[in-house]
This record gives C-alpha cells, sequence and structure tokens, in this order.
C-alpha cells in the first residue's frame, strides 16, 4: 500500500483509500459531503503562522519545508496520526488531501515525504 496526495479541489482520482485532509483550515467553497473524507485531521497541518508566512510563494519552499518538519517534530499529534496512517497502510492506500493550487510545493507533499521517511 501507499500514501497518495491528491488536492481536494480536483474530481476524487482514488476512492479506494483512507482519505485524510491535512489542511489546518476547511478548503472554501467543498461541501463535506463532496470531499468524501474519511477523516479531517486538522492539527497535523502547518501553524497559522507558518502558513501565513508561506503564503505558498515557490521560492520561501525550502524553508517552509524546514520549518514545517520542524512543527511536525514537536506536534504532540504526530505520533497518533503517524500510527493511524500506519494502521491503514496494512490494507489500503492512504490519500492526504490538501487544498494548495501548487500541487508540487505545499504541505501534503512534505508531510507524506516525512512520513514514509519516519515509518517503520
Amino acid at each position: 500500500m501507499q500514501i497518495k496526495i491528491e488536492r481536494i479541489y480536483t474530481k476524487p482520482i482514488d476512492t479506494n483509500g483512507y482519505r485524510i485532509l491535512v489542511d489546518r483550515l476547511w478548503p472554501r467553497g467543498i461541501s463535506k459531503v463532496n470531499a468524501k473524507l474519511d477523516q479531517w485531521y486538522k492539527e497535523i497541518g502547518p501553524s497559522n503562522d507558518l502558513r501565513k508566512w508561506f503564503n505558498h510563494e515557490v521560492e520561501k519552499y525550502p524553508e517552509f519545508k524546514q520549518r514545517y518538519i520542524q512543527e511536525l517534530q514537536q506536534n504532540h499529534d504526530f505520533s497518533k496520526f503517524q500510527q493511524i496512517v500506519s494502521d491503514h497502510l496494512k490494507t489500503e492506500n492512504v490519500i492526504f488531501l490538501f487544498g494548495a493550487k501548487d500541487e508540487e510545493h505545499n504541505q501534503a507533499v512534505v508531510l507524506r515525504e516525512y512520513l514514509l521517511n519516519t515509518l517503520d
């Protein structure tokens, strides 16, 4: 099984997996029914200060990545989140959903990479 990432504003590509929204804020214009979520884990998203600082400016991405990883390392909810992902990966794919327009420079990409490096 694998961890995938998907933009929540696109039509769900893969509904055969455990779908987790990893944004701290609910995406504008998306109804909870249309989101086809299994879980919204807002505590795992970047802090409001970090999110506002980054402002999805690509040139800030390397620094954003470092700062977000530091937040994850200090986040008391991370081990619980890691366990949820690990448990679901035993039987199905896990899909991280995000709202950002940039599909290559966002917290879901960082989270996926960091999680893959920390899972047993």
